[in-house]
């Protein structure tokens, strides 16, 4: 039985994620009325993150042809105070999925900034080695491959890893002086050992003007995370 405060669950599986460093400026523009940017030793990064959403139910009911499917999004860090305690989120620039369904309901009644694009993915599993790939087409065809070893090891308390995967919130801004809160739920995760890793994405196409800079950019760091089960929980605004 889904608990009443549960909107929807599903795993995330194979989280391939990208850090870049962005100035701050940047980033506050789109920064949600009552949170503040979050760094890690100095740094403001973005990330460019693709998974696949595994057996998808809302309000605990699977929908037909929409319980497994791809997300890419590019995403930023972000916390809120609420009493003594700092809440640590992400914000989302843009999120692409195959589906127009998940794109009507994450848009209508979270606010966040989802678009359909024709999407695929390729896992490949090999005795020392994962290659793990995520592909979509917004005018022309981009892509981002993480190749790591084939056993997951923890992530270590006080890591940049740790960092990364270890917000448990989303904010979105609703309006002048209004954002959304929702939480997400999971266990924390394990992470695979980096080999290499490609990227073929025109940010500025993606993401819009102020990212376009990141198509000459290095990465600060990649991670390729195995993921887990999720509970994604009903938003509050305030």
């Amino acid at each position: 039985m889904t608990h009443p405060k549960v909107f929807l669950t599903a795993e995330w599986r194979k989280l391939a994620l990208v850090q870049y460093t962005v100035d701050k400026e940047i980033l506050s523009r789109y920064l949600p009325p009552h949170t503040e940017l979050d760094d890690w030793q100095g740094k403001y990064y973005v990330s460019l993150v693709g998974f696949m959403f595994i057996d998808v139910k809302l309000l605990g009911f699977n929908i037909p042809f929409h319980t497994n499917f791809e997300e890419v999004n590019l995403r930023f860090y972000v916390k809120f105070k609420e009493g003594d305690n700092w809440k640590r989120g992400v914000v989302f620039i843009k999120e692409f999925v195959p589906k127009p369904a998940i794109t009507f309901v994450a848009n209508t009644f979270y606010q966040e900034n989802y678009q359909t694009l024709p999407m695929k993915h390729v896992w490949t599993e090999q005795d020392q080695q994962l290659e793990v790939e995520y592909i979509w087409k917004n005018g022309s065809w981009h892509n981002f491959s993480v190749t790591a070893g084939s056993r997951a090891k923890d992530i270590l308390t006080g890591s940049e890893e740790e960092f990364i995967t270890e917000h448990y919130w989303g904010y979105t801004k609703i309006g002048v002086n209004n954002t959304s809160e929702y939480g997400v739920e999971h266990p924390r995760w394990k992470a695979y050992p980096i080999k290499s890793y490609k990227i073929n994405v025109d940010f500025g196409i993606n993401y819009g003007s102020d990212f376009a800079f990141l198509n000459d950019a290095k990465p600060d760091s990649v991670i390729l995370a195995e993921g887990s089960a999720i509970r994604v929980l009903k938003k509050r605004k305030f």
